[in-house]
């Protein structure tokens, strides 16, 4: 095709490709990846939709409004990344591609998602960041395999009570919404670790220490005058947040002494120690990516997420050991990572 004029899917001109992309597709043609990103791209060139061993396309940031109907043939697609374009409405084709593990939808034009949506079976990873919904979008109810969500920054006002059906979420990103009240279908989301309800409008929390698994939440820039009730291991992130981290390394530390003079006293008399009820710390060894040891009810120690599954957004937490951090990046996306398994997304951003 070079730089030469064809037709396009719908009988439309097609533009000029710019300069390189002519290489860069016929090098394409054995590989699995392809990067379109920052190419001032307004369609997707036609020969992308040959490309059969594709697995991941990447054609972020730029000026797409609508995608060709060929790539439906994609069926090898497992990532596909769509953010920052013009996008007003989710492509049938898209919808079509039953084997995606990821895909990109961020800070587009997006109203609503289709109903089609709900044929992406195998999807585990959604980021529709920075859109215009209104509404929680319910074709996601019927995706059993999503494990992260990012609806951060659009206009939802409510979730369905309908949520906990989705049992495989385990991080959940809502900020910057227009919640006026906590969201009580997330008090019965027992696989959550990850919830973020930064900026929003809600005023009161209700307790949260039920919930076996979380691991973080972040509240901050909400009218609340208390942090939520959590369990001890849950890292908070907003006001007076510090206030609960000193009270409760206090508790540690007096558990600790107190367990240590048992000891020592016991030891004095003979007897051999016995500790009790010293709270498990976590694992100093633990790397990125990975959960500390001893946490709630049916929590699996040591499991790693490649982040991306757990860490969306501009405003990504990503585990470091014992402490999390919680941080604000520009658009600083790293869509996969070394040795990184089929299905399993890697993560981008870090925590606090």
């Amino acid at each position: 095709m070079g730089n030469a004029t064809g037709r396009a899917a719908g009988g439309e001109e097609e533009e000029e490709l710019p300069p390189g992309l002519e290489e860069l597709l016929a090098g394409a043609e054995a590989d699995s990846a392809l990067d379109l990103s920052h190419r001032r791209l307004r369609r997707l060139p036609r020969r992308v939709c040959s490309l059969a061993r594709l697995e991941k396309l990447y054609a972020s940031a730029n000026r797409l409004r609508a995608l060709p109907e060929g790539l439906a043939a994609l069926q090898g697609l497992r990532i596909l990344a769509l953010d920052f374009n013009k996008i007003e409405e989710v492509p049938a084709a898209v919808c079509q591609l039953g084997n995606l593990t990821r895909l990109y939808l961020g800070s587009n034009r997006l109203l609503s998602l289709p109903a089609d949506f709900r044929l992406l079976q195998s999807l585990r990873c959604l980021w529709v960041e920075s859109n215009y919904l209104q509404s929680f979008p319910r074709p996601l109810l019927d995706l059993p395999r999503l494990r992260s969500l990012q609806l951060g920054d659009n206009r939802l006002r409510a979730l369905p009570a309908e949520l906990p059906r989705m049992a495989a979420l385990r991080g959940l990103w809502l900020y910057g919404n227009r919640f006026e009240r906590f969201p009580r279908a997330l008090l019965r989301m027992e696989g959550l670790e990850i919830l973020d309800l930064d900026r929003n409008r809600i005023a009161r929390f209700p307790s949260l220490a039920h919930l076996p698994r979380l691991r973080l939440l972040s509240y901050d820039h909400n009218p609340a005058r208390q942090p939520p009730r959590v369990a001890e291991e849950v890292t908070l992130v907003g006001e007076g947040a510090a206030e609960v981290r000193e009270a409760r390394q206090q508790r540690r530390e007096r558990a600790l002494r107190l367990a240590a003079e048992a000891a020592e006293g016991e030891g004095q008399q003979g007897a051999p120690p016995v500790i009790h009820g010293i709270l498990k710390k976590g694992r100093e060894g633990a790397g990125p990516g990975s959960l500390p040891a001893g946490g709630g009810a049916g929590q699996e120690e040591g499991l790693d997420y490649e982040r991306e599954e757990l860490v969306c957004g501009g405003e990504a937490p990503g585990y470091e050991g014992w402490e999390l951090e919680y941080e604000r990046a520009e658009l600083a996306y790293q869509y996969e990572g070394e040795g990184e398994e089929p299905e399993t997304p890697e993560p981008r951003g870090g925590g606090a």
